[in-house]
């Protein structure tokens, strides 16, 4: 009998057209996907795929195999799935790495829910500007933005990592707002360092039409911790270059105005990353299903998009 994970490969493959994207998608190697469907093809004794360096093809043999695993496969996934909810209550310490103003604005406020759906998990969140190595450090999970994913690290979109251009009223006030990014240049900039390589970064914005310039903020303070940036710029430094995650409040209450609201800069998103297992542990199983309903409940995603000027741009 075939193992699931040679059928899923086959199925996901089938699907996307492409090993490398169904190895994204089952957070595996290109080459252990194009192994598990190879190890079935020869178990079967018929070619499903016709292989080129563009796609993938079904054969006629693969067609119709799809046709007779594909819905069962689903249920038995599904069945699986349920077998686990039925499994051990959650319980033990939860360890998890989040940026500290991040987490102090977005992911601490909803810690009592969690505890109370959760009582027997005690929670270790530790607020810090690193990324952490889950399997060395003991991490249970780890939410973060822009993240390069190392081998066996899975992660699930929470919200969009989206770069906007902020500054006090107060800084603003007597001075002519810019039209594009080029335009930041005449203004003071407040830069970060990025603590990792050492460099200031440097953003490239995009509007709605599809067009791309390079932001071109003048470095006149320079600071390495985006709360920093945005207390430097609430305190009318200049104009900072800040997700909407970071600046959201400060834009509802008006201590902050939006500038350039057709513009932003996409850093990817923000997303909680866990080790990749054969048996996740049930606690964390149960924090990563929670904090999704969560962003999703409390429409985080949505008030993070950048592209949504109207909501987050100045007087509004």
């Amino acid at each position: 009998m075939e193992t699931l994970s040679n059928l899923e490969a086959f199925v996901r493959s089938a699907e996307c057209g492409s090993f490398s994207e169904s190895a994204r998608r089952l957070a595996l190697t290109p080459a252990a996907v194009s192994r598990s469907v190879a190890m079935l093809e020869r178990n079967l004794g018929v070619r499903l795929f016709h292989r080129s360096t563009r796609k993938l093809k079904l054969t006629e043999a693969g067609e119709s195999f799809l046709a007779s695993v594909g819905d069962p496969l689903e249920k038995l996934q599904g069945a699986i799935s349920s077998a686990a909810t039925q499994g051990p209550t959650p319980a033990g310490t939860l360890k998890l790495s989040m940026a500290p103003s991040f987490g102090v604005a977005h992911v601490l406020p909803l810690l009592p829910g969690f505890l109370a759906r959760y009582p027997q998990i005690r929670a270790e969140w530790h607020l810090e500007n690193r990324v952490v190595d889950l399997v060395a450090e003991g991490y249970d999970a780890a939410i973060g933005g822009a993240i390069e994913l190392s081998p066996g690290t899975v992660a699930r979109t929470l919200a969009p990592l989206h770069v906007i251009a902020v500054a006090s009223p107060r800084y603003m006030a007597g001075r002519s707002t810019p039209t594009d990014p080029a335009g930041l240049s005449d203004f003071d900039g407040i830069a970060m360092r990025v603590l990792r390589t050492g460099r200031i970064r440097h953003w490239t914005m995009r509007n709605g039409a599809g067009s791309e310039k390079a932001a071109a903020l003048a470095a006149t303070v320079v600071l390495n911790e985006p709360s920093a940036v945005r207390e430097a710029a609430r305190l009318g430094l200049g104009v900072a270059l800040l997700a909407v995650a970071e600046v959201i409040s400060d834009l509802e209450d008006g201590r902050l105005i939006r500038l350039l609201p057709d513009w932003y800069a996409d850093a990817g998103g923000i997303s909680v990353y866990y080790a990749s297992r054969s048996l996740l542990p049930v606690k964390t199983r149960a924090f990563i299903d929670w904090i999704d309903t969560a962003f999703r409940e409390n429409r985080l995603a949505e008030r993070f998009n950048g592209q949504s000027p109207r909501r987050i741009s100045a007087g509004n």
